[in-house]
């Protein structure tokens, strides 16, 4: 047993790889990922941009898609869902086994539907249909326009990834779309299930500006706390909500808590340890996704210790410490999640922009 096994065994957390390529599937990485204890897998457009604009693996099947009449842009999708379709045969196994509790894989709508409850809606809905795969989750970004699609597609009984999460206010709003979605549902609920994907070291790296900006002893010593400190407060909150009365009629129906999930945990600062996001959230009932690299340096030299509640009191004191000095932490997650979503869309038209340029490339060696 790999300390992956153990994360999972001893703790009740859920590892799960944050990176999908195609090679990986056709060579048996995905597979070996699987043996040594990930349970599940999570895409979005950045990574199938590095996937896909690196080597040539796509190559033969984007040129049978163009020769078919296919656009670029839906040559794009047909090459995703094959990449999700291998994964979700590798990762289906797992949910077998522990009852839908893991072995999802994630794919993410067009992030340019961000801001638009009804394209959300419309997409969502459609990936679900295309694929029909219990083990899959379709992603849809926790922003004030996400969360009626996110309550629409609880209550239609799908299961749902939410990403791009920073402040624990809008965390509350999608704990509630998740529970009015749960009950307007009708029937038996065990099938339906969800993650709240909170972004971990993005915080940190704006906090940290914001605190070094302010300069005083008080603000840097506060510096590399944030990130570990909101989610512990999130889970702290995740556990209020997912108990009481309420929860309880859901629970009886069937109905599975909604996760918290810790995205984004690669360290971006080197100065603080690259198992920093991994080892102080450790907890049951969470998810931890990782990119390859830091799944390998937690099973090197993590720490196994349950960590998220070990002290909720003291997480809060440093969000208070932070406000304090002067860090708008409302502000921080706006401004996150407004450059998230940026990103994405950026990352999404690159690809295409790419995928244009291969698509000139194999057509014209077909002349």
């Amino acid at each position: 047993m790999s300390s992956l096994h153990d994360l999972y065994r001893e703790h009740g957390q859920s590892p799960w790889l944050d990176n999908l390529r195609r090679e990986w599937i056709v060579n048996g990485e995905l597979d070996r990922w699987v043996e040594r204890g990930v349970r599940g897998l999570t895409s979005n457009p950045s990574i199938f941009q590095k996937a896909m604009t690196s080597g040539g693996e796509y190559d033969e099947q984007f040129a049978g898609l163009l020769a078919d009449g296919l656009s670029v842009a839906d040559g794009y999708w047909e090459l995703v869902l094959t990449d999700i379709g291998g994964a979700l045969d590798a990762l289906a196994p797992v949910h077998d086994t522990s009852d839908g509790l893991d072995g999802f894989v994630s794919v993410e709508v067009d992030p340019k539907l961000a801001r638009d409850t009804d394209g959300t809606l419309a997409a969502a809905r459609a990936l679900h249909q295309r694929v029909n795969r219990s083990n899959l989750y379709v992603k849809i970004p926790g922003t004030a326009e996400g969360l009626p699609a996110i309550e629409a597609m609880t209550a239609e009984g799908r299961s749902i990834n939410v990403t791009l999460l920073f402040s624990l206010s809008r965390y509350a709003e999608v704990i509630e779309a998740y529970l009015r979605g749960l009950e307007a549902c009708p029937g038996d609920l065990s099938s339906v299930s969800g993650v709240a994907s909170f972004f971990i070291s993005r915080t940190d790296t704006e906090v940290d500006r914001r605190l070094e900006a302010i300069g005083t002893p008080e603000a840097l010593a506060l510096r590399g706390q944030t990130a570990v400190a909101q989610g512990q407060v999130a889970y702290k909150l995740f556990t209020e909500q997912f108990t009481g009365p309420r929860w309880e009629a859901l629970k009886a129906r069937g109905a599975r808590v909604q996760r918290p999930l810790w995205a984004s945990t690669s360290t971006k600062n080197p100065a603080y340890p690259d198992t920093l996001y991994v080892d102080q959230l450790i907890g049951p009932n969470t998810v931890n996704t990782l990119p390859d690299a830091t799944l390998e340096a937690f099973t090197d030299h993590g720490t196994l210790a349950r960590t998220v509640d070990a002290d909720p009191d003291a997480a809060q004191s440093i969000l208070d410490g932070v406000a304090n000095v002067g860090v708008d932490l409302d502000e921080v997650a706006d401004r996150l999640e407004d450059e998230g979503v940026s990103a994405f869309v950026k990352s999404f038209d690159d690809l295409l922009e790419s995928l244009a340029t291969t698509a000139d490339r194999l057509t014209e060696g077909h002349r």
